[in-house]
């Protein structure tokens, strides 16, 4: 017997998708006007970014001493002097080194490239040159520029979106205030809003903040050990600009996966071109059981909380950001994904029924909770 569609099923069908089909695309202009703002305040924006992830890494130390009775101001005030002179400390001993170096690191990059060009075009590959011109080509620019870009970033410690100077000295004064009235921005901020507002956003502010932290003073410790320990190898081997090679180790850390393959591919073809490829191989092998170690034992070790992302959205992420805002997307792109499944999974567990709301609250956090 035949079977013929219903047509009231198929107009109700095809009203659901219209109406879901014009929602969604309502929700993608809005956040296409959202970007646009953004973008068009980004120089505003940039020093509060900067100066929110530089208060992350220096509210513990300024927590410590309001609890020990110190005046709100004074601990600030404290705080921000010992990191203006720990950052002026780097830049002396770490960063001018580094700039004088760059062109060096550069032409060592471009140097292995053609080595590994002349490789390729040779046996056993015998890949046509014709082939891979354009290819190594591209790559050389690309690697050029984002060397020249991470060393830029090093030396004046943000990001030249607008202008470097300015940005460094607005997010000090950012991360000042922050440190000084951070812990009365919630309540303030509950009182201005009507409503569960005055609930919800106080809650996920918190929770982002707390994900926020935990994401940059992970990674600042990783980025530490990884550098002291590639550093240490590759002066062992005694291969050239050791120190730019770590600081950029410790840069690229805060780029999940890619910053890691970044810098240990840069690591190896300087060693490549100054010791030749023993070295190289010694160099590769060196970095390999570095990220393990970091993979395996200094991750777990001092992460408490995961971020509960994936490692192919933290690589996701990482590449639309990249595509998106060049190095600054790629720095900005992992914990903005952590902030937007701070604000999900909040609210999921807004909007689940209540017969589940009992086992998503004894299910464990995948993002974190506030502390």
């Amino acid at each position: 017997m035949s079977v013929t569609m219903s047509s009231t099923k198929t107009r109700a069908a095809l009203r659901v998708s219209a109406r879901v089909s014009g929602e969604l695309l309502l929700v993608l202009v809005m956040t296409a006007v959202a970007l646009w703002l953004l973008g068009r305040m980004w120089s505003v924006v940039w020093p509060l970014v900067v100066g929110l992830l530089l208060t992350t890494l220096t509210w513990p130390l300024t927590r410590f001493l309001r609890r020990r009775g110190w005046p709100p101001a004074l601990a600030a005030s404290t705080v921000t002097v010992l990191f203006l002179l720990v950052a002026g400390g780097a830049v002396a001993l770490i960063a001018v080194p580094v700039a004088s170096q760059s062109g060096e690191l550069a032409d060592g990059v471009v140097e292995g490239i053609q080595r590994l060009r002349e490789w390729a075009s040779g046996p056993p590959l015998n890949i046509g040159d014709d082939q891979i011109t354009g290819a190594f080509d591209s790559a050389t620019a690309r690697v050029q520029d984002s060397v020249g870009s991470m060393v830029t970033t090093v030396v004046t410690g943000v990001s030249t979106v607008v202008n470097g100077v300015v940005t460094a000295v607005l997010a000090v004064f950012l991360m000042f205030f922050m440190l000084k009235d951070g812990p009365r921005f919630l309540p303030w901020l509950a009182r201005q809003l009507p409503g569960r507002l005055a609930t919800d956003v106080p809650t996920v502010a918190a929770r982002g903040w707390d994900t926020l932290g935990e994401f940059v003073r992970s990674q600042a410790y990783v980025g530490l050990l990884d550098a002291v320990l590639i550093g240490l190898g590759l002066w062992i081997v005694g291969v050239p600009l050791v120190l730019p090679l770590a600081v950029l180790t410790f840069v690229s850390a805060f780029v999940p996966i890619v910053g890691a393959l970044f810098a240990g591919f840069v690591a190896v073809l300087i060693a490549l071109v100054s010791n030749g490829l023993t070295d190289a191989l010694i160099v590769l092998a060196i970095i390999v059981v570095v990220q393990q170690l970091e993979g395996n034992v200094f991750q777990p070790m001092i992460q408490s909380r995961g971020l509960g992302l994936h490692a192919a959205v933290v690589l996701l992420a990482v590449t639309l950001g990249g595509s998106l805002a060049g190095i600054v997307g790629s720095l900005l792109a992992v914990p903005a994904a952590a902030l937007i499944a701070v604000v999900w999974n909040y609210l999921r567990e807004q909007l689940v029924e209540p017969d589940e709301e009992s086992e998503i609250q004894t299910s464990p956090s995948p993002v974190g909770t506030p502390s």
